[in-house]
């Protein structure tokens, strides 16, 4: 009698751990769609960071890169979600300039760059200056 109490308090708490845990996780978004952002005002790894996080918190959003060098944001993301005027959209409100320069699929990506979206990693480099991320102004 008491093993069974112990057994079912067990899997009755089991079951409350895996459904708290169910809220926190983000269930995986298929990216059906790759944006690519021309994107001015980018620094250092700092400004990577911003952009990379203020996308992934946009529902619809599988994954973000960015190229900081070459002012370019790719943004994998599922276009019945989110359309691509939006990213760019979240891009400026995080203090940059940002347009849509190109719309492909996965499958394009891979073949234009030969990579597979999401696989590569960012370029980070420098430091923001003075001015901070997303003014563009560098010391």
């Amino acid at each position: 009698m008491k093993s069974n109490l112990i057994n079912a308090s067990i899997v009755v708490g089991s079951i409350a751990l895996l459904v708290l845990l169910a809220f926190y996780v983000r269930v995986g978004v298929t990216a059906d769609s790759v944006a690519v952002l021309k994107t001015k005002g980018m620094t250092c790894g700092s400004c990577s960071d911003k952009i990379t996080a203020v996308l992934q918190n946009l529902d619809g959003v599988a994954v973000a890169e960015v190229d900081v060098e070459g002012g370019w944001v790719v943004v994998g993301y599922d276009a019945k979600k989110v359309k691509p005027e939006a990213l760019a959209e979240k891009v400026n409100s995080a203090g940059f300039v940002s347009n849509v320069n190109q719309v492909l699929t996965p499958e394009q990506f891979k073949q234009l760059t030969g990579k597979d979206i999401g696989k590569s990693a960012a370029s980070r480099s420098g430091c923001c200056g003075k001015g901070g991320c997303g003014t563009g102004k560098q010391s």
